[in-house]
């Protein structure tokens, strides 16, 4: 008897004689699970120090230290790290609950596309798009500097990424 060697793909939804994901799509499917994975963390451990982050901020500010920083570092962090920092303390729970919500969104469209259904894109996209918009509606953007456009710089590229594959979505 002639035996194959199957590996099944434990992500892999689509079932038996049904069409299968790209490789792309599924390097970009498993980028995007384990980025949710680290985001939650990062989420949380953001709300839970956020008061510090401030206050360390603040202390930094008035004791003269952020005068000490390179330019570039200055550059990124933008014209008023304090205020920055306040704002999202002050707002760290509606940002929290945003940012679990793109998480969740984000986790769940990347299952169903790599299940190759259209619904997963959308899912994917609102929580991709979600916590940056109320980042910037939660804190004000002119507290951000040019490590702002470096940190959309990965979601602008996925969304060019899933928007390509978007055609392999067939249910």
């Amino acid at each position: 008897m002639d035996q194959q060697n199957v590996t099944k793909d434990v992500l892999d939804f689509t079932g038996e004689g049904k069409p299968k994901p790209s490789g792309f799509l599924k390097v970009i499917t498993i980028l995007t699970i384990i980025w949710c994975i680290i985001s939650l963390f990062s989420s949380g451990y953001t709300f839970v120090s956020a008061k510090k982050t401030y206050e360390t901020y603040k202390e930094m500010y008035e004791s003269g230290k952020m005068d000490d920083l390179p330019e570039v570092a200055k550059m990124m962090m933008g014209k008023d790290p304090v205020g920055l920092y306040k704002q999202m303390y002050e707002n760290k729970l509606p940002i929290f609950i945003v940012s679990l919500l793109g998480i969740i969104l984000c986790f769940w469209g990347a299952i169903q596309m790599r299940s190759l259904k259209k619904q997963g894109y959308m899912l994917w996209l609102i929580g991709e798009v979600l916590p940056i918009a109320a980042m910037f509606f939660l804190v004000s953007s002119a507290e951000f500097g040019i490590g702002t456009i470096f940190a959309l710089l990965f979601p602008v590229m996925f969304i060019i990424f899933y928007t390509v594959t978007r055609k392999e979505l067939v249910y």
